[in-house]
């Protein structure tokens, strides 16, 4: 359209899968504001002649708004009609169309490329002082997943205990055998559990726009900044104009820019608070620092060590994630040290046992990695040191040896020391090692969780040892059908060395080789083979005839694709999990935090090599992959893990809320999948895979499993039309939505369900 009396025009474009996307997110965050509004505040003194509600949903209404220009902005561009021809972008840094950067590499059947390959980056935000190669491949940024969603889940927190408190409903959620939330017996006042629940996540919200704010403002420095330097309004691929090549001089430029923002943040709380302006009213002094310096951490240590493994959005939701968990942890120390000056524990969740072990399982398998990253970075670096340029080779194994024992007794150290202390001190005293046994064996029905820890053991072990047989298989005849069978095979069954390439060797070798390596953080490479991998066939070792008869054997038995690899875990999380939550949810709780800081130190001896395991871990994960791991860190796992446990961490008030995880990523995410691929033919948008038939089978599927649920008397009665509804929506959002489903989709379901109040 043409600006009046001038001769600029304004365009305005965007795709119609993200233009959905942006209405959905912009709509529920919107509807969750509005719910706030019509529950008065709680009759509780800390809350008398406070109208808490009106300002937490201008709060939320003011974050919407800036996020609506912020698209508009981002997709609209003034030019002269004279002189321009329109274009699809508004971009601050001009391009028309890059190519895809290339994937962390991987073998070559793991990779599936996505039928889009090339898209336009001239909307993309960036956190400052990073590029585009710092992010996974993605068809757009999914800000609005960093900024929305994260105060979406705690809007949704705290509005299930607005319900409960007005409706007088018990502390514990439904079903939950587990010791009582603790209450400190302040002698200046007492605050019920309840109520502290309450306040705490009061607080939460105003976290959540904290954090989106620092985000949104990273965001539009860098864009201003890039606009200013760049000078012929082109990005050459992986760089920009404004970051510096010098990783050392990015740090710096970031740590000061970290620094000035915080200092921001804080000045604009006390101005605010000077004022009576009730913005982040109930988040306190310490916890805006705290928040402010740590969510930036966490940015940037998530760009460095998961390098090309988040998109912005992702980055955004699992930073706020971290913020939020290390609050509680600080909190709960704090209540611990001075509980006579502490009115209230001030978590997000209950104060109970089960609290305080997933901040001991979780936080202390990143501080564990953090305090041994010396034996970590030293694996690393050792693995990839060439032989043939040692001057006495039987030191590489010697040290492999060495560095892998000081990373498992210091873990050992850290955990039985430093953790497990904390954790006697957080439960009073009582020994964590026993408290768990006792409640293993503990209960009206000692049988039930010893039951689900040998039926999740069993599945675990047959899955594993069912696929490590189906792999082999698949790798046997990969190399028969590939035109450079020999070569291939040869590379692998030499490679007694973690080859280091450049980023420019690597995007060559990934298209030509079975083994490269790619860049990633501290200068560290990301190679896929691993020295003697035993459990690799060596042909030049295997008589033909064994070679003929097993693969007559195996030419019967059909391999599996990588789709069907992937979903099949999605099944299996539906089969592990679903009897756990309907028998124990409160075990099933504890189970999913040690599954976590397991996954976590998995993490770790794959990356890192450590010795014995670093081999075999990493060639099984490799057979996973698609193209969302294109980075050095493998995070599907995690994802898979968060979306399934998240309903159960969240505490929801219903026993239908602990059951959304499950449902929505192993039941509606799988078939929407397989359905889409074999029958699916409307698609959602030209620039997506995603089909109506996949989204129907989604929501058909979800609802009559919530269904059962109900006609078997696991979960209480609900709204069909409400439920249909929300999962309609849930299914709308994981068509159009590019960012990793795993993580968003069952978050962004629970706190739909708790605010339709179905």
């Amino acid at each position: 359209m043409r600006v009046p009396l001038s001769s600029l025009t304004l365009s305005f474009s965007i795709d119609n899968r993200k233009l959905g996307e942006s209405i959905i997110l912009l709509a529920s965050l919107l509807f969750s504001a509005y719910k706030l509004t019509r529950y008065p505040t709680p009759n509780i003194p800390i809350l008398a002649n406070q109208n808490t509600h009106t300002w937490l949903a201008i709060e939320l209404q003011i974050l919407s708004a800036i996020s609506f220009i912020y698209i508009i902005w981002t997709h609209s561009k003034l030019s002269n009609h004279r002189n321009t021809t329109p274009t699809n972008h508004r971009p601050i840094v001009s391009v028309s169309s890059l190519p895809l950067r290339p994937d962390s590499p991987r073998l070559q059947d793991s990779i599936r490329r996505p039928s889009f390959a090339i898209w336009s980056k001239s909307d993309f935000g960036y956190i400052w002082m990073s590029v585009p190669k710092n992010y996974r491949d993605c068809r757009d940024d999914g800000i609005l997943t960093g900024l929305l969603l994260g105060p979406l889940i705690a809007a949704s927190l705290l509005f299930s205990s607005i319900k409960q408190i007005s409706f007088g409903a018990d502390t514990l959620p439904a079903g939950w055998v587990i010791e009582v939330p603790v209450v400190l017996q302040n002698s200046q006042s007492t605050v019920l559990s309840a109520n502290a629940a309450l306040l705490s996540r009061y607080s939460l919200v105003d976290l959540s726009t904290f954090c989106s704010t620092i985000l949104l403002f990273h965001v539009c420095a860098s864009w201003w900044v890039e606009g200013r330097m760049s000078k012929d309004g082109n990005v050459f691929e992986g760089e920009r104009a404004s970051v510096p090549r010098s990783e050392g001089r990015r740090s710096w430029y970031y740590i000061l820019f970290a620094l000035g923002t915080s200092v921001m943040m804080i000045l604009l709380k006390i101005i605010l608070a000077l004022y009576h302006i009730k913005l982040w009213n109930y988040l306190n002094i310490f916890e805006a620092v705290v928040a402010s310096f740590f969510y930036q951490f966490t940015l940037y240590v998530g760009l460095r060590l998961a390098h090309r493994g988040f998109t912005l959005g992702e980055l955004g939701l699992t930073c706020f994630g971290g913020t939020a968990l290390c609050l509680e942890f600080l909190n709960i120390t704090i209540a611990r040290i001075w509980p006579v000056t502490t009115p209230y524990i001030r978590t997000y969740r209950l104060p109970t046992p089960l609290l305080i072990f997933q901040i001991a399982l979780i936080v202390g398998s990143f501080l564990t990695g953090f305090l041994l990253s010396p034996f970590l970075v030293l694996s690393r670096n050792n693995a990839q040191r060439p032989v043939h340029r040692l001057r006495f080779p039987q030191e590489k194994e010697r040290n492999r040896r060495y560095y892998a024992l000081g990373f498992y007794l210091g873990t050992i150290l850290i955990v039985a020391l430093l953790i497990g202390l904390w954790t006697r001190w957080c439960l009073g005293n009582r020994s964590p090692w026993l408290w768990v046994i006792f409640r293993i064996v503990e209960g009206k029905k000692k049988w039930t969780r010893p039951a689900l820890l040998s039926y999740w053991a069993l599945l675990g072990i047959i899955s594993v040892a069912g696929w490590n047989r189906q792999l082999a298989r698949s790798r046997r005849f990969r190399p028969r059908n590939s035109a450079s069978a020999a070569e291939a095979m040869s590379a692998l069954n030499s490679a007694d060395t973690l080859t280091s390439a450049s980023p420019a060797d690597t995007t060559t070798n990934h298209t030509s080789s079975l083994a490269p390596s790619s860049s990633g953080p501290l200068g560290m490479t990301f190679p896929t083979s691993f020295p003697n991998m035993p459990n690799l066939p060596n042909g030049a070792n295997m008589s033909n005839v064994a070679t003929e008869l097993l693969d007559a054997a195996d030419k019967r038995v059909p391999t599996l694709g990588l789709n069907a690899r992937r979903k099949f875990f999605h099944g299996l999380a539906v089969v592990m999990f679903v009897p756990g939550i309907a028998v124990d949810p409160a075990f099933t709780h504890l189970s999913f935090s040690a599954a976590f800081a397991l996954f976590t130190f998995a993490e770790y001896i794959r990356y890192f090599a450590i010795y014995p395991f670093g081999a075999s871990l990493h060639l099984f994960m490799n057979e996973f992959l698609d193209h969302r791991d294109g980075g050095t860190a493998i995070l599907s796992h995690f994802y898979l893990l968060t979306g399934c446990a998240g309903s159960v961490w969240l505490e929801g008030p219903s026993q239908l809320l602990q059951f959304t995880g499950i449902l929505t990523l192993g039941l509606g995410d799988a078939a929407a999948s397989i359905v889409g691929r074999r029958l699916g033919i409307h698609k959602w948008s030209p620039t997506t895979s995603k089909t109506l038939e996949g989204s129907l089978a989604f929501g058909i599927l979800v609802y009559m499993a919530a269904l059962l649920l109900r006609l078997t008397g696991y979960v209480e009665p609900f709204s069909s039309v409400r439920y249909l509804t929300a999962v309609a929506i849930a299914a709308v959002l994981e068509a159009l939505s590019d960012q990793n489903d795993n993580l968003t989709l069952p978050l962004y379901m629970w706190s739909v369900l708790v605010t339709a109040e179905v």
